[in-house]
């Protein structure tokens, strides 16, 4: 018999399994139109929502993490918080997405139990082949320069090819990927 903490992680899952496409946003303060731009990609088809505000208050993350957990809840998406995952447990979230130089994935594990998703960052083929086995999904990236990712290099297409034939887990390319950019990225492996 499963317990409903199993029945909630296998749900995640199964989203997680379907999900095509990963985006990544910050709050949008300066544009101020932080629900608008959410139900406008969810609209669009995004599967997972990322909030990624690096240096922001925890007081913020979750006011703003609020917007993103009702946007996505409405439209059946994932909603993963970077980095906080005492933040994402009082949101809620479906996932903590985690960096390299972030709290372990194990940790990260300890502190979120089984039912958060965790997933990783990947920048190379090393870190590819070297990814906690712990974590549920990893992205791969940033393919393309990034305002999310300041001052961090582009990893180009071969890392995604690296990645389609090497992940045996849910994978996501990441970065600058847009209308002109998406093709190339497809072409060299993607397909989420």
């Amino acid at each position: 018999m499963s317990t409903e903490g199993e029945g909630e992680r296998e749900r995640r899952r199964q989203r997680l399994d379907r999900a095509r496409l990963y985006v990544v946003t910050g709050a949008r303060s300066a544009e101020g139109d932080l629900a608008a731009f959410l139900e406008a990609i969810l609209e669009a088809g995004a599967d997972i929502v990322q909030l990624r505000e690096k240096d922001a208050e925890a007081g913020d993350l979750l006011r703003w993490g609020e917007v993103f957990a009702e946007a996505a809840s409405r439209y059946g998406a994932l909603f993963a918080l970077n980095d906080r995952p005492d933040v994402a447990l009082a949101l809620g979230a479906d996932a903590v997405h985690v960096g390299q130089n972030d709290l372990p994935v194990d940790v990260v594990r300890r502190l979120v139990g089984t039912d958060v998703l965790i997933g990783l960052s990947t920048h190379d083929v090393r870190q590819l082949r070297g990814a906690d086995p712990a974590a549920d999904y990893l992205s791969v990236g940033p393919v393309h320069a990034t305002p999310t990712k300041p001052g961090r290099p582009a990893t180009g297409l071969e890392f995604v090819r690296a990645a389609a034939r090497e992940a045996s887990r849910p994978w996501f390319a990441i970065g600058g990927i847009h209308a002109e950019t998406v093709t190339d990225v497809v072409g060299a492996g993607a397909r989420r």
